[in-house]
């Protein structure tokens, strides 16, 4: 099978400034906001920038939480161009879906790997919520699909929301004397839902049920009962969805047309998906749900990433303004270094800053600031790591 009309195309800035975006914002989570946020009480604008760094709690969604969709989108959005260039250079079909698989079973693997060191990680158990490993589960099926026309492209994706929403549906909610503590949740937790969105309730849904059993086949220092956060192995099937959302989209950029025609191919859908995915969620239908990826979710969280496609390709791409965006290019354009940095190298350069400079290096500002301060210290030794590799041409590629 060839995929038709893909030819060589030049790299769009819009989509690395994007995935620069993206990574500084989850980079940014050594800023802890949160604790900033704590020290000052009646700061409404520090409440504010806490909320937007940190994910809702179940139902909703902030400004990280359109991370892992943004990334998973953007994954969609290069495999045309991906594709093209391979096609471009006589790369064979069973090469490319070779190094499809093996990108596949690298980032389900790394992502393993992630998610299981760190300060917090205290058990060396098989987990499969990572971003990479999401989207490591989903990719090879997201090749295949990018092989296909448009429309069956669409057809896959609705099979996955109808199909995905429908089992959730079909899957019993648990009975007035359920045990919620047995799933990690508390009987009175406020963000309980109710009603027929019951069905995608924390830790007593068809993915957590799923998880009882598959987690439990790996080799574990404890039974796996629940996941704390709610998330769940199942939840790479609407990730696909997110993905093929982005693989329409570079699609569409990658097409003959006019820059309003392509500008117009991505704010409507945007609308469109933002308008589906918060009514599917106001009427108590399907919630949107970053933490188990719910269909509503796949529509909503879609719909921004259409629209912040479009926003950049417009100023970047066409209107040509570029210079503003270095700083974020640097980043998505090592994407993968930068993920990794981020979880791995972080306490090494705090306690190599402490040990050189003094401990009250960070409080400078007096002791409410020293995560702000110790957060900027980081974020500007990761950039500068980042922009050494971009000047010597030094891209970390799976």
């Amino acid at each position: 099978m060839q995929p038709q009309g893909l030819q060589p195309q030049g790299r769009l800035s819009s989509i690395d400034a994007y995935r620069g975006f993206v990574m500084f914002l989850m980079m940014a989570e050594a800023l802890h906001l949160s604790r900033v946020a704590r020290a000052f009480p009646q700061s409404e604008f520090c409440s504010f920038l806490a909320y937007h760094q940190t994910h809702v709690e179940w139902q909703g969604c902030s400004l990280h939480d359109l991370i892992q969709p943004s990334f998973s989108f953007l994954v969609g959005v290069a495999l045309p161009f991906s594709l093209a260039s391979r096609i471009g250079r006589g790369q064979p079909m069973w090469r490319m879906t070779l190094h499809a698989a093996w990108r596949a079973i690298v980032l389900v693997l790394l992502g393993i790997f992630l998610r299981s060191t760190g300060e917090r990680q205290t058990q060396t158990n098989f987990t499969f919520e990572d971003t990479l490993t999401q989207i490591g589960l989903g990719y090879f099926f997201l090749y295949l699909i990018g092989l296909v026309r448009p429309l069956w492209q669409w057809v896959a994706l609705a099979a996955i929301l109808v199909g995905y929403g429908a089992a959730f549906a079909l899957y019993p909610v648990p009975g007035s004397d359920f045990n919620y503590q047995a799933v990690g949740v508390a009987a009175d937790w406020p963000h309980h839902l109710r009603g027929f969105a019951a069905h995608w309730d924390k830790n007593t849904n068809l993915a957590s049920r799923f998880d009882t059993w598959f987690l439990n086949l790996f080799a574990r220092q404890h039974p796996f009962t629940h996941n704390g956060g709610g998330y769940a192995t199942l939840s790479f099937i609407p990730t696909l969805g997110t993905m093929i959302l982005g693989l329409i989209a570079g699609g569409w950029l990658r097409e003959e047309g006019t820059a309003a025609r392509k500008i117009l191919r991505l704010v409507l859908p945007g609308l469109v998906c933002l308008a589906a995915g918060w009514g599917l969620d106001a009427a108590g239908i399907c919630p949107s749900v970053k933490r188990i990826w719910t269909p509503a979710w796949v529509l909503y969280s879609g719909g921004w990433c259409f629209l912040i496609l479009a926003a950049l390709y417009l100023v970047m791409d066409i209107a040509g303004f570029q210079a503003w965006a270095f700083p974020l290019k640097v980043i998505g354009m090592n994407s993968i270094a930068a993920y990794c940095m981020a979880h791995l190298i972080g306490g090494f350069v705090l306690t190599s800053f402490r040990k050189h400079l003094g401990g009250d290096l960070f409080k400078v500002f007096g002791p409410n600031y020293e995560p702000l301060v110790t957060g900027i210290a980081l974020l500007g030794v990761y950039w500068l790591i980042l922009y050494w590799m971009y000047r010597r041409g030094l891209f970390l590629r799976i």
